[in-house]
């Protein structure tokens, strides 16, 4: 049974149990900030915060254990995490509650569960991105042709694009150059991605060889 280390703060918290909840909060941080890296690429700074962010909120949940207001403290002190100052992806965002729990169960004195449940998340997260089923069977691609303003591009690349994709849309239509120019912009899905420049070149011939883009399409946040 997992049982918390903290079984009585009425006379404060002891030496002891302080030093083992803050290592235990500091082992546990930088294992879910390699275990990210495992798997993502992580700048240093965001492997800094997964390492550090359980033993903040550690010390901040231990601050206030016992107290009539509880509650309210630890919903103050979470409404103060700001996780980044530009949206993050869902994983990252996973990987910073994942380490937040690990200190919200750590801060509780249950330092077994936390080490149990790191290694268990660590785990299955690393197994899950070697199930091939998991994998995504195909990339979509953002494609960008800039073509004259003469040039009628409703059907233009028609041809093209069913030779070389097995499906292809076009999202945006838009000015440039004071209207002397149109980029076209498609998401497209290639049948083999290794016959992309072919498909440039064909698209270069029928666009005068003016500026052609095909690159990974920008996934929204959201979709993640």
């Amino acid at each position: 049974m997992f049982t918390s280390i903290l079984t009585d703060l009425s006379e404060g918290l002891t030496i002891g149990q302080g030093v083992i909840c803050t290592f235990s909060a500091l082992g546990l941080g930088i294992l879910i900030a390699l275990v990210y890296r495992i798997q993502h690429v992580a700048s240093r700074n965001f492997m800094l915060t997964l390492a550090i962010l359980p033993s903040l909120v550690q010390f901040v949940i231990m601050m206030v254990n016992g107290n009539l207001g509880t509650g309210v403290a630890v919903v103050g002190a979470f409404s103060l995490v700001r996780f980044r100052s530009v949206p993050g992806s869902s994983r990252e965002i996973t990987f910073i509650f994942f380490a937040m729990s690990i200190g919200l169960a750590i801060g509780m004195g249950f330092v077994s569960f936390a080490f149990f449940m790191s290694l268990l998340i660590s785990i299955f997260s690393i197994a899950l991105q070697k199930i091939p089923l998991l994998k995504p069977f195909t990339q979509f691609k953002e494609l960008k042709i800039v073509i004259p303003e003469d040039l009628d591009y409703t059907e233009v690349f028609t041809d093209i694009l069913a030779t070389y994709t097995k499906k292809q849309e076009l999202i945006r239509v838009k000015t440039m150059q004071l209207g002397s120019m149109i980029e076209l912009l498609y998401e497209i899905e290639l049948k083999d991605s290794m016959m992309e420049k072919e498909m440039i070149d064909a698209i270069r011939v029928r666009n005068g060889n003016l500026s052609v883009i095909c690159a990974r399409r920008q996934v929204n946040v959201d979709e993640l």
